[in-house]
């Protein structure tokens, strides 16, 4: 008999507890990204973030999660996602991914963002406007009464618009007292298909978009997925709450 994964839908004070999550997340990506310049680390950037985490009495949700070494995953140029922090040292027109998750009071926020390091190609620049276009997109149509699929297909729709591809091999996510909780949510969809979109749920929402083709491969390290053609990749995310009147970002500041 197939087992159904159940999408829980969160209580006031559970989203209350996810929003003070959520504003950690988005103060730690805040300060990472006044950080980022060239010759900074990653284990840097990792420190920073891991210790400011801490100061505001909350817990990385990264760390130790699955055995991954760090507090974020910093991911520069042709790696998708899950890039581990160390001696890698930024120069002039790199990008990097940074991906950041909290817990407090139990409940957790996650985001990520791609910036660029000085000045960057123009082709960079499109891209990492791309996802964070498409991103927006994805969390406009987190209303009740939607489907999964909208999610994706909105997402899918102004990346390809762009003529770059979507990640397929991972996907956005439910979130709550878990990082990582049902359902699935693909970077592309059919209209309407899929679980029905309620209030209370939450969402992580994550579109990681490729240059080249959408084909990835992980790294000998068994965390580092990088895209398969080493073509440039950007990664954003927030943590998206259904309610009543329509979508709440909770990892925005």
């Amino acid at each position: 008999m197939e087992v159904v994964a159940r999408v829980t839908r969160k209580s006031p004070d559970q989203l209350a507890s996810m929003r003070k999550a959520g504003k950690i997340v988005a103060e730690t990506l805040a300060l990472l990204t006044e950080a980022i310049r060239p010759g900074v680390t990653t284990a840097y950037l990792d420190k920073l973030a891991e210790e400011f985490i801490r100061s505001r009495e909350a817990i990385p949700s990264f760390k130790g999660y699955r055995g991954f070494p760090a507090s974020i995953c910093t991911s520069p140029n042709d790696v998708v996602v899950h890039g581990i922090p160390g001696d890698y040292r930024l120069v002039e027109g790199d990008i990097i991914g940074i991906d950041c998750g909290a817990i407090y009071e139990g409940m957790h926020g996650d985001a990520a963002v791609t910036v660029g390091v000085g000045e960057i190609s123009l082709e960079a620049v499109r891209l990492i406007e791309t996802t964070k276009r498409a991103l927006e997109a994805g969390i406009e149509v987190c209303v009740p009464g939607n489907t999964l699929g909208d999610i994706g297909h909105a997402v899918e729709s102004i990346v390809e618009a762009e003529g770059f591809s979507v990640v397929r091999d991972y996907v956005g996510h439910g979130i709550g007292e878990q990082m990582h909780e049902p359902p699935q949510i693909p970077n592309y969809g059919v209209p309407g298909e899929g679980k029905k979109i309620k209030v209370g749920h939450v969402f992580a929402i994550e579109p990681m978009v490729n240059i080249g083709t959408h084909l990835t491969k992980v790294l000998e390290d068994g965390w580092t997925v990088v895209t398969a053609d080493g073509s440039l990749s950007a990664h954003f995310e927030h943590t998206v709450a259904v309610l009543e009147n329509g979508p709440e970002v909770l990892t925005r500041i």
